[in-house]
């Protein structure tokens, strides 16, 4: 899987999609929840749960915890009472960001961790300099030695404290807040990350018996306790809100009409309005995003836009690359500016390849000039080098004349269950070809 590649018939310009597709659960979300059941004294059942490479992995780092793990259908269940071991395998930590949350879990309920330097997308620097911070706040000792982190709890408990993050960082605050939940009296964390799926954890965690009030806000008070219990209480996963706005931003481009069900466009408020705003015809409900009537639309004809990313809820940087597709085919000059990660503008050689006019202006702030007339190259594969990056230049290769080649789609398949059926469902052209 992960050599295969995909070939795209591009719609030459048209808005040939037409459909519904439908929302899953949020990777972001799921991945956290399933790392805070070593917390439990119990089995936790998870639903909504898609089935993305990055879950599929940390369903293995679990069990080579020692933890029990049933994943059938869209449902995981899984039994961390068991666990014994308390660090990450290495292989599998180093490939996927996400396993960096797990620490905070193992290292509130056995005293010690160990884990790699985490991986995952080539998007730059992604230091965890505020976890080992935090986890300092709390009384461990924290070593660097040999690319991997060495992690105590002095008589193997977290103390609590108050934390104060530098930069807000959606990890950061999942995990430390994770940490709070066992550790020894009150933790305090301020200039929290606001994210949805930091709120569905915390209520989950908070109907099983742990304390956090504030999530959602700049500041979190976790008390801390005793292991959680389930109960047979289920955690369902909220709608991945960077799946519907990518869907979303697939539609303005590609779609004469396309319904986005289950989801949650509150979710997705700053985004709905800059399309809105440039001239895309779109509804909403509580749970739905539709397009109507989009292909008597030229994609030159809506306006471009200036956009900087931003934490939640501002515009979010999981769907910087699918806008900047966007941005190549209106009319207009705009500049995106990239706050969170220094390194996420490589796609756009895919873009430039197609006959996108991308100036880079510093590592992280492009200025583009739209109405692109995209035409594939048929002797030349794109490549996709993370998860949104891979989703941008699918999207780029739909709008082409001409077919194109996407390679390294394992990245896609992180993120995207099943790209290519969904997308084919509405009316696309994508073949996957396994190496």
């Amino acid at each position: 899987m992960k050599n295969d590649s995909f070939i795209i018939e591009g719609l030459a310009g048209k808005k040939a999609l037409n459909g519904e597709i439908v929302v899953n659960g949020a990777k972001n979300a799921v991945l956290k929840a399933m790392a805070a059941s070593v917390l439990f004294s119990d089995e936790i059942k998870l639903e909504n749960v898609p089935h993305t490479e990055d879950v599929k992995k940390m369903n293995v780092l679990l069990e080579k915890l020692g933890a029990s793990v049933l994943h059938s259908g869209n449902t995981v269940k899984i039994d961390a009472s068991k666990v014994t071991v308390s660090d990450l395998d290495e292989s599998l930590a180093q490939s996927m960001r996400s396993s960096v949350v797990l620490t905070g879990p193992l290292l509130a309920r056995f005293g010690k961790t160990s884990f790699p330097a985490p991986g995952g997308c080539v998007i730059g620097t992604r230091p965890i300099d505020q976890f080992v911070a935090g986890y300092r706040k709390m009384g461990a000792t924290v070593e660097y030695k040999n690319d991997t982190y060495y992690m105590s709890a002095p008589n193997g408990k977290l103390r609590g404290a108050e934390i104060f993050f530098n930069m807000q960082t959606v990890g950061g605050t999942e995990t430390l807040m994770m940490a709070a939940v066992l550790a020894e009296g009150t933790t305090i964390l301020k200039n929290c990350a606001m994210e949805p799926e930091i709120v569905s954890v915390a209520e989950y965690l908070n109907s099983c018996g742990a304390q956090i009030k504030g999530a959602g806000t700049t500041t979190i008070e976790i008390t801390g306790g005793g292991l959680l219990a389930s109960k047979g209480n289920p955690y369902v996963t909220l709608p991945d809100r960077i799946e519907a706005g990518s869907f979303l931003l697939l539609g303005a481009l590609c779609a004469n009409n396309l319904k986005i069900t289950k989801c949650n466009p509150a979710h997705l408020e700053i985004t709905i309005n800059m399309l809105r705003d440039a001239g895309v015809p779109i509804t909403t409900t509580k749970d739905t995003i539709e397009i109507k009537d989009n292909g008597k639309i030229k994609n030159s004809s809506f306006k471009a836009f200036d956009v900087r990313t931003h934490e939640y809820p501002g515009f979010p940087t999981d769907l910087q690359a699918p806008m900047v597709t966007f941005l190549s085919q209106a009319t207009g000059e705009s500049t995106v500016l990239e706050t969170i990660y220094e390194g996420r503008f490589k796609f756009t050689q895919n873009l430039i390849r197609l006959g996108a006019q991308i100036t880079s202006m510093n590592p992280r702030e492009i200025l583009l000039h739209g109405n692109a007339d995209f035409k594939a190259n048929p002797e030349e594969s794109m490549d996709a080098y993370d998860i949104r990056a891979g989703f941008a230049t699918v999207v780029a290769a739909l709008l082409a004349k001409g077919t194109s080649t996407v390679s390294n789609v394992y990245y896609i398949d992180r993120g995207y269950e099943s790209l290519e059926t969904r997308l084919n469902a509405l009316g696309a052209n994508i073949i996957r070809k396994t190496a």
